[in-house]
């Protein structure tokens, strides 16, 4: 496996088909996907994606700290999950965030991805919510050290 950065147009395949299935590939395309400080992070396994990750420099504002980065449409092909792709990616962004001196990185988890997230040391923060269309979601959080 192979961690690169890529573009945010070689996410959206596979946001569409893990994330948005029955939504449109427009879904996939994220505000703020374009931002100088916005990065993506794909995992390969033999020149094939199999799994993206999508960091923004934005605040939340239930934390505190001043500068924050939010994950977003982190998703692993089915075949692959369970292989470690999604941690590389979260391993390989912690230092970026950390050298862009954001302490924090945030997701709205999807409630089936908790204990995945609890996992890799992210601790959730309020109650479940629903994002229309999409499901039930918790806000989690993870300080980079």
């Amino acid at each position: 496996m192979e961690v690169l950065r890529i573009k945010a147009i070689d996410t959206y395949t596979i946001r569409y088909k893990m994330l948005r299935p029955n939504g449109t590939l427009e879904d996939c395309m994220f505000q703020g996907d374009h931002d100088e400080l916005t990065f993506h992070l794909g995992a390969f396994v033999d020149k094939k994606l199999v799994s993206v990750a999508s960091f923004y420099f934005e605040k939340h504002p239930l934390f505190e700290q001043a500068y924050q980065y939010r994950l977003r449409g982190m998703a692993t092909l089915p075949e692959y999950q369970g292989q470690g792709h999604s941690s590389a990616l979260l391993r390989t962004a912690f230092p970026v965030i950390k050298q862009n001196q954001c302490p924090i990185l945030w997701c709205n988890a999807r409630e089936k991805a908790m204990g995945y997230y609890i996992k890799v040391g992210f601790k959730a923060t309020g109650e479940l919510f629903t994002i229309q269309n999409i499901g039930k979601h918790i806000l989690m959080s993870v300080n980079i050290d």
